[in-house]
């Protein structure tokens, strides 16, 4: 592996203007692919195997026409202080209203408060409900212009008017903060290497290698159904990684420069060294990502493997055009140690250099490693705790800032018409197989009316050779409360003793039901797909570190670091500390998929630094120090720039904490924490404690798996018999290699 890494490094470097060329190219070609693409609509929604999904599934096909998957809106009108929705003036507004609603093309119902009885008791409160033929992400602005300035003229008549739904739903803004994070990154870089050009080289092939990446997500978005989550995720993970992958490459490139080489020689073996712990670093990250196919749910498998690609671009740009700019820049790229003159350079050097932070740590950590050890523990530990108070859900209406008028139709809604409306469950009869099918359909109905916690249940709508239904249940609990939830349960527990003796499959869907569908999924997914991420990873982790116990603590370590994340987004997004510092304005449950895709993403990249910086400490020990010097030695070398790159990372995913959408917010904070764990906690602190505690233990291999694994060479023991001067004469080498 360094041999071929390292030849590829060289070739880079000299055919500089052919590397450069193809990556110019690949990015024009993904940007005018993005630039013509059609636009993509909305990214559909779909669990396979769920009963919601088999209901959702059954009414596309019992009911034609209907458009299930169509925008709706409740546009929910208020009545002045004192005065009623049935007044004349009133009620003449409402009816003009919804006339005006139904002029549009798009439109395929509305309807009348009035002629539905959708008038709360007290009779203050009204709303219409909008149906539309296509989703809320595919509807004209046309329509969703003409359902404001209906909602508008009712609130000039003396209307209090709000509108929710999906039908103006907005396409979600990062906000100025990514740019932050993206500046905090640059001037890491710029005290990292002292140098403009060499803190440039990492931004500039970032930025490239998202630009490709998301470029090529957009231009294929509306054929492969992808949302704009997917785009957001990658460019999020795509930059983060990005950025690292080159620092790494860049900073062993000064260290070899430092060392003496020629800058062709030191291009190859940065490459050849730090390289192979970029592939292997990576590797672990993509199988994380794809990894989440295993959920089967085809909205978390797209945004898992579109960011996926986005990584393997960065690894492929950090081995191939880092050491093509690095021979542009030739000696405006200084050696380890050396500042730009700009930078303050050039300066007289000090007597005496003393041990920089790493060494300094590493040796404190070495002669005290049973109490760093205990104490990282506790404290992640401590962090962990609110992670077992952990509710899941998705987010709806209610989650979004009480400044939406989506929000405000939804506590209108509930102050109305109680917490369970905004989240009706829709019971669907299939009574095909029934002898008597509408006898059936009222027994069903009969059965939820007795059920605990049940308000109302709306009369059935029969398809039309009438033997499929549909009754709305309205809950008295909020829906993404216990109590709904068991009142799924409940009405599908009931459902089975009806088909007993009916023939008759009661199916329970809506947004909610789906919710609750969704987040069991992934509940179930979870363990399963740990098993083979972690297994995987341990696996090729065995071949990097050539030992048994450094996989296993590195994969102990990360659970350490990601329930310490869990537990911190736990505290700021449903208990809510610190949630107005980061613009978190309603609290709730954590969003469904956050464990499971916390624990894909916080792996490959813990996984990242675990080979970076273990990788020198096996380098030193291969090459004959003592484990504990070797520990020292590690640090020495890459722990300034493991720091760097966490902090990169962090400032790169704060970034995304702006973001106008909860998931969003929710995935930046929890990636930005869950990296500070585990690069300063886990990394920096319990690593070496560990290490030091086993000494020549850590490096143990049984001979009889020392034989069967691959030599991949990750420390580069094979470039020492290269010399330091070779040159490759003939480039067709490389590819016999």
């Amino acid at each position: 592996m360094a041999t071929f890494l390292y030849k590829l490094g060289r070739l880079a470097f000299r055919r500089r203007h052919f590397v450069a060329l193809i990556w110019v190219a690949l990015l024009t070609l993904a940007g005018v692919g993005a630039a013509n693409a059609p636009a993509a609509g909305a990214s559909s929604f779909s669990i396979p195997g769920t009963e919601a999904q088999k209901a959702f599934d059954l009414l596309e096909q019992r009911f034609p026409g209907m458009s299930a998957d169509g925008a709706t809106a409740r546009v929910v009108f208020k009545a002045p202080s004192g005065e009623k929705m049935a007044d004349k003036a009133n009620k003449a507004t409402v009816e003009k209203t919804v006339k005006a609603l139904g002029d549009g093309s798009e439109v395929t119902s509305v309807t009348d408060p009035f002629k539905a009885k959708a008038v709360s008791k007290n009779g203050s409160i009204a709303y219409a409900s909008v149906k539309y033929k296509v989703s809320g992400m595919e509807l004209k602005d046309s329509s969703k212009d003409a359902l404001e300035a209906a909602a508008q003229q009712a609130r000039d008549a003396g209307l209090t008017v709000e509108v929710g739904g999906d039908a103006l739903q907005a396409t979600p803004e990062t906000g100025s903060t990514e740019v932050i994070g993206i500046a905090i990154a640059a001037v890491v870089l710029v005290v990292t290497f002292g140098s403009l050009i060499a803190a440039g080289l990492p931004l500039l092939t970032a930025l490239i290698g998202v630009g490709i990446g998301v470029s090529t997500i957009t231009a294929l978005a509306n054929a492969l159904d992808l949302g704009t989550t997917t785009s957001t995720l990658a460019m999020m993970i795509g930059l983060a990684v990005g950025i690292d992958y080159a620092l790494f490459i860049v900073s062993r490139y000064r260290a070899e420069l430092a060392e003496g080489r020629e800058r062709e020689e030191a291009a190859g073996r940065a490459v050849g060294t730090a390289g192979s712990a970029v592939v292997f670093a990576g590797l672990t990250v993509v199988i994380a990502l794809v990894g989440l196919s295993v959920v089967n749910i085809p909205m978390l498998t797209k945004m898992g493997v579109a960011a996926a690609g986005t990584v393997a671009i960065a690894v492929l740009i950090a081995l191939t055009l880092i050491p093509a700019l690095l021979g542009y820049a030739g000696r405006k790229v200084q050696p380890a140690g050396q500042k730009s003159r700009l930078l303050g350079g050039g300066r007289a050097a000090k007597k005496a250099a003393r041990p920089n932070m790493g060494t300094r740590w590493a040796s404190f950590v070495v002669r005290r490693p049973l109490a760093v050890l205990l104490l990282g523990v506790v404290g992640l530990g401590a962090a962990a705790v609110p992670a077992a108070s952990l509710e899941l859900g998705l987010p709806d209406d209610g989650s979004q800032p009480a400044s939406t008028t989506q929000r405000r139709a939804y506590d209108l809604l509930s102050d109305g018409f109680g917490p369970g409306f905004n989240g009706p469950l829709m019971l669907v009869v299939d009574a095909k197989a029934s002898d008597d099918p509408k006898g059936a359909v009222t027994r069903v109905a009969d059965t939820v009316k007795d059920l605990k916690g049940v308000v109302s249940v709306t009369p059935a709508t029969y398809n039309k050779p009438g033997d499929t239904a549909m009754i709305t249940v309205i809950a008295n609990s909020n829906p993404s409360s216990v109590k709904t939830e068991n009142l799924v349960h409940a009405i599908r527990d009931a459902g089975g003793g009806i088909k007993a003796d009916t023939d008759a499959e009661v199916l329970v869907t809506g947004s909610t039901a789906m919710n609750i569908d969704f987040s069991q999924k992934l509940n179930d997914a979870l363990i399963p797909y740990l098993a083979l991420v972690v297994g995987l990873a341990f696996l090729l982790l065995i071949v990097v570190f050539r030992s048994i116990l450094v996989p296993l603590k590195a994969a102990l370590g990360f659970l350490l670091s990601v329930m310490a994340a869990l537990g911190a987004v736990v505290a700021v997004f449903q208990w809510g500390w610190l949630a107005n510092l980061i613009g978190v304005q309603q609290t709730g449950p954590i969003m469904s998929m956050m464990p499971i895709f916390m624990v894909g993403v916080v792996f490959g990249l813990a996984m990242d630094y675990e080979v970076f910086l273990v990788t020198r400490m096996r380098e030193a020990y291969v090459h004959g120090e003592k484990p504990g010097q070797a520990i020292v030695t590690g640090f020495k070398h890459g722990a300034r720039v493991v720091t760097a790159a966490a902090v990169i990372m962090i400032a790169v995913f704060s970034g995304f904490i702006g973001s106008s959408e909860s998931m969003i917010k929710m995935i930046g904070f929890g990636l930005a924490i869950a990296v500070f764990f585990d690069a300063f906690v886990v990394r920096m602190a319990l690593v070496p404690a560990v290490l030091a505690l086993l000494g020549k233990k850590a490096w143990w291999l049984p001979r009889w798996l020392d034989r069967a694994l691959p030599n991949v060479d990750v420390e580069g023991e094979g470039l020492r018999k290269l010399g330091d001067g070779r040159k490759d004469d003939d480039d067709r080498e490389l590819v016999r290699v």
